[in-house]
């Protein structure tokens, strides 16, 4: 081999290793934001409604069976906007996580949620909801109590609200816990959220049989809030300050404020009939397929 091809032969090598440096950076970058979205200081529910809300007035209980924790519903003022608030809260320490169950909802939190949502519905307030869950809790006593069947509830329910509801995806947005309370007419997410069918380490374990391969999870299932935005899941991104919400909740809650609000007043004007025909085509929307000749 002369030199010529010789050099030319290393250049193809070195091509070859910045395209698979580049790839993994991508692969990297989602699973980053996954940590971030996990990040214990990260803002929870009650951080925002603290920052963002007056006049909070908490709603507790199903009336079937028992207040779950890892949900709040409340009652509140944005704005000067009488408004409902519905989301998952995370605990901060190790009592208050258990307490809220690390932000997994049983079935009496998603019974809770749309009893809620639906005095709001009833008294014209719009609902602001926050998504922070891993996921909706899967023991058997949830099972039992009919953990599916609650969603599946709140999904048929939400779809029928004649009232604005805005969405905000603010840590993690876990499958069918996060969808849950999550049919919105816009869906806001943080800029180091995700938003995901199932877990990287879930999806990992049942593709490869191992945790080797969770970042390759994380970028496929494409759960950054960049992705989503490219494919129609989301509306908004709501930028972070600097190393993420955590360093500076105030900031962060702020940033928030600067793109619900002009959500939020979007939708004020418009019909409860538009407003349900609005959400409607928007889920109708997603999935779409076309047909390559």
């Amino acid at each position: 081999m002369d030199t010529s091809e010789s050099a030319q032969t290393e250049i193809e090598r070195l091509r070859a290793e910045v395209e698979r440096l580049r790839g993994n950076e991508s692969t990297d970058e989602a699973m980053q934001r996954t940590l971030l979205a996990r990040h214990d200081l990260r803002p929870y529910t009650l951080d925002y409604a603290e920052r963002l809300f007056g006049d909070f007035s908490e709603i507790h209980g199903d009336r079937r069976y028992a207040d779950d924790p890892a949900i709040i519903t409340a009652m509140a003022n944005y704005h000067g906007i009488p408004i409902m608030i519905v989301g998952h809260q995370k605990g901060r320490d190790i009592k208050q996580r258990q307490y809220r169950n690390f932000g997994y909802a049983q079935p009496e939190g998603y019974r809770k949620a749309i009893r809620a949502m639906k005095l709001a519905d009833k008294f014209g307030r719009p609902i602001v909801c926050f998504i922070d869950t891993p996921g909706a809790y899967p023991s058997v006593g949830a099972e039992e109590r009919g953990q599916a069947e609650a969603i599946a509830y709140n999904l048929r329910e939400m779809a029928r609200l004649e009232v604005p509801m805005i969405v905000c995806v603010i840590g993690e947005g876990g499958s069918g816990g996060a969808l849950g309370i999550g049919l919105g007419n816009q869906v806001l997410m943080m800029e180091n959220a995700i938003y995901t069918v199932i877990t990287p380490e879930g999806c990992s374990a049942i593709l490869w049989k191992d945790q080797e391969h969770v970042s390759a999870a994380a970028a496929a299932l494409k759960i950054t809030a960049v992705d989503l935005k490219i494919l129609g899941v989301i509306d908004e991104i709501v930028p972070e300050p600097p190393g993420g919400a955590q360093t500076d909740p105030d900031a962060a809650a702020d940033l928030l404020d600067k793109q619900l609000k002009p959500s939020l007043e979007s939708m004020l004007g418009k019909s409860g009939s538009e407003i349900r025909k609005q959400r409607y085509q928007r889920f109708r929307k997603l999935g779409v397929i076309s047909n390559i000749s």
